[in-house]
């Protein structure tokens, strides 16, 4: 379920920063018939940095899964190899989270 919501929130932020990327090169497009060479080395600078981040966001993106991946991998040989103290920890947990949802 953590792992499920973690990958929720990551496709979220990746599609939004998409869209980030996707509306910045729009804008890039409408300011081409701006004239000079201030413009020109702007558009160039913008479409610089558009394409920095888009290899940033791929290798972030790439990173996390594989950081994900392995996080839950490990948990799960955790649970498997040591059954009684996940329950012990989850219980613990429950616990705790339940004294502070009951604290007013």
């Amino acid at each position: 379920m953590v792992s499920n919501t973690a990958k929720q929130a990551q496709e979220v932020l990746s599609a939004d920063f998409q869209t980030l990327v996707k509306d910045t090169e729009k804008l890039l497009a409408h300011t081409a018939s701006l004239a000079g060479e201030q413009a020109d080395e702007l558009r160039a600078q913008i479409n610089e940095s558009l394409l920095r981040a888009r290899e940033t966001l791929k290798v972030t993106g790439e990173a996390a899964k594989v950081r994900s991946q392995e996080a839950v991998a490990t948990a799960e040989d955790y649970v498997q190899t040591k059954p009684w103290q996940a329950i012990g920890i989850a219980a613990g947990v429950g616990f705790l989270v339940g004294l502070l949802a009951t604290r007013h």
